[in-house]
């Protein structure tokens, strides 16, 4: 078998309508309709019938902080160029969302961000293809810092 790509994430979230307003508001994902008597949400960017989905489990605890086994973060592409990547910085900026930090890898550009959870989540766009193809360890280059 081989896989294709990551098709969806699933969250557990304390409040469905204030990860909403961060995912489908903010970020632009588009609700595709809600399960479990409304107590779930599926959300897509246009690529797939959905992406993520959200679902809504109240006061239970939330990510332990710190390093720890288990999902890091997600990264989310939200462009192809350095000035999609501005855009957004000031729209969150706009928005009072904390950038936690800012790297360039390379092979992408990226802003850090945490959802109304505490998931961490990574907003990039890609450098051109080329940078990794002609190289595909570049995706391991040392991480260095993007000033946008």
């Amino acid at each position: 078998m081989k896989a294709q790509y990551l098709g969806h994430v699933v969250f557990y979230v304390k409040d469905l309508e204030q990860s909403l307003a961060f995912y489908r508001d903010l970020l632009g994902f588009q609700e595709v309709g809600r399960i479990f008597n409304g107590a779930a949400a599926a959300l897509t960017s246009g690529r797939t019938h959905h992406e993520l989905l959200l679902i809504q489990v109240g006061d239970a605890p939330g990510p332990p902080q710190g390093r720890r086994r288990g999902l890091y973060h997600i990264g989310i592409k939200i462009g192809n160029n350095l000035d999609e990547l501005r855009a957004a910085k000031r729209e969150l900026e706009q928005a009072a969302v904390t950038i936690n930090g800012m790297s360039d890898h390379t092979v992408s550009q990226s802003l850090y961000l945490q959802d109304p959870d505490g998931n961490e989540v990574e907003l990039y766009v890609d450098a051109d293809e080329s940078v990794w193809k002609n190289n595909p360890a570049a995706v391991v280059s040392p991480i260095k810092p993007l000033h946008v």
